[in-house]
């Protein structure tokens, strides 16, 4: 494939206040700099310093701008977890273009469907989905001008794709080429997309200040820090993923990427590079736990000292093991949304300087062993500090719906006419779909969906409420 494109639209970055925009980019100086000798990317024997990650960022962007790819084009990326992954999120980023990452887990038919939604011009792909190009017709997805291998793949497969490479973008691209980083229109950096509760995928239109706030936001509660090796669990099509990974590379720790999460190669990961923190989910959790019971020594429990957990409540039973074979970590739970950007509330499930479980927890332990419910359902914690939530109420109950607004929410659901993006009321809030209360203490208890509500009696009744 010809790496000149014949007609090259030109690339505009935003002229009026463009130095007091939010950027996802902005991490490079700090990588390139302060970070420059440390190693900040450990993909299997891979390493990568600060200022070798920053340069090959550089590269491949402009690799993308002298192939031809410009200001609000999209690029579809399905792959496994790895350095370089980050390198294309933050190159596409940096001309100004828009990543669309999809689920290699998807079949076929669910990754074309995304993609007729988006349009992307580039897809970029490794072994992960390798398999969609059996299925594949040249004029499945219109918009499509180049397909690009995350690795380097059989010469077959790129002879009948006609397949480009990472390192062949990076090998052609002109170094003198002016390089300053870009915005799309409106702020717009990733399409991450979401099955919600209708089972359709729908692409969540993310800012760069959506992405930074929510990385300031766990960096302040959950602490993070740049001495912090942070395993990544999830995959980085997921929002949970994303958003942890930006908040590794604005405070400049060291990533330790395995390509999905299995129980046995996270293990190997947390012992042989010393990991001080990871993110889970229930499942997550309990495949670890799992397997650290079979071992006969743990290392980990030596340097592990920031658990993050989301996607639902761990049971008490995971969380009295979580202590127990992770004593030094603090351990915290986030309620969110990929509509939010992530988390938009936390809670310390426990903290080893306090040698304490949270009140909530302690409570409902002395309840009932199995579980974190309580009457006025799960406690999710505060919001965190850039949040604004409330709780649209009907009639004189304290549960109704939660609301939020602020600079952490998404855009629009993509392809959604911007006019009609915004909540119904003169407010602007978000309707997170969710149903619950917030407490005199500012805690917010979360009870479940409100298309689950039943009318009852002149009440509205949940069925989590009486499960």
């Amino acid at each position: 494939m010809n790496l000149k494109s014949p007609k090259k639209k030109k690339n505009k970055m935003s002229s009026k206040f463009s130095y007091s925009e939010p950027h996802i980019c902005q991490c490079l100086t700090r990588l390139s700099t302060l970070r420059s000798d440390d190693v900040v990317t450990i993909t299997s024997n891979r390493q990568k310093t600060g200022k070798q990650f920053a340069d090959e960022v550089l590269c491949l962007a402009r690799g993308l701008l002298q192939l031809g790819v410009a200001t609000g084009d999209i690029v579809a990326i399905s792959a496994f977890n790895s350095d370089m992954y980050m390198e294309w999120l933050l190159a596409i980023a940096f001309v100004g273009g828009i990543v669309a990452p999809l689920n290699y887990r998807w079949s076929f038919e669910e990754a074309r469907l995304a993609m007729l939604v988006v349009r992307p011009v580039m897809l970029v792909t490794d072994e992960s989905c390798h398999c969609w190009y059996s299925n594949f017709q040249k004029d499945d997805i219109p918009s499509l001008r180049w397909h690009v291998s995350l690795n380097s793949p059989s010469s077959d497969f790129m002879k009948m794709w006609n397949v480009l490479t990472t390192e062949m973008l990076k090998k052609n691209s002109v170094s003198s080429l002016p390089l300053n980083y870009c915005w799309a229109h409106e702020g717009a950096v990733i399409i991450c997309f979401t099955s919600g509760t209708t089972g359709r995928p729908k692409g969540v239109t993310l800012s760069h200040a959506a992405l930074i706030i929510q990385s300031l936001s766990k960096i302040a509660i959950v602490g993070y820090g740049e001495d912090d090796v942070y395993l990544h669990t999830a995959p980085l099509c997921h929002i949970g993923g994303l958003s942890s990974a930006m908040t590794m590379l604005m405070v400049g720790g060291c990533h330790v990427l395995i390509p999905k999460f299995e129980p046995k190669s996270a293990l190997e990961a947390i012992e042989r590079h010393k990991v001080t923190s990871f993110i889970t989910v229930p499942a997550i959790m309990a495949g670890i736990i799992s397997l650290i019971r079979q071992k006969e020594t743990w290392k980990g429990m030596e340097t592990v000292n920031k658990i993050l957990n989301g996607g639902g409540g761990l049971s008490i039973e995971l969380i009295k093991d979580a202590t127990l074979f992770f004593p030094r970590a603090k351990l915290l739970s986030a309620y969110g949304m990929t509509e939010t950007c992530s988390s938009l509330t936390f809670t310390t499930i426990y903290d080893p300087t306090m040698k304490t479980y949270s009140q909530h927890h302690q409570t409902v332990a002395n309840i009932k062993y199995t579980s974190v419910h309580q009457p006025q359902g799960v406690c999710v914690g505060k919001p965190a500090p850039h949040v604004e939530l409330k709780i649209c109420v009907d009639g004189s109950s304290p549960v109704g719906r939660i609301l939020t607004r602020g600079p952490h929410l998404m855009l629009r659901y993509w392809g959604e006419i911007p006019a009609k993006a915004a909540h119904s009321s003169n407010e602007s809030w978000f309707d997170t779909g969710d149903v619950g209360s917030i407490d005199e203490y500012g805690n917010v208890w979360l009870i479940g969906r409100a298309k689950g509500q039943i009318k009852s009696g002149g009440e509205n009744i949940y069925p989590e409420e009486v499960a």
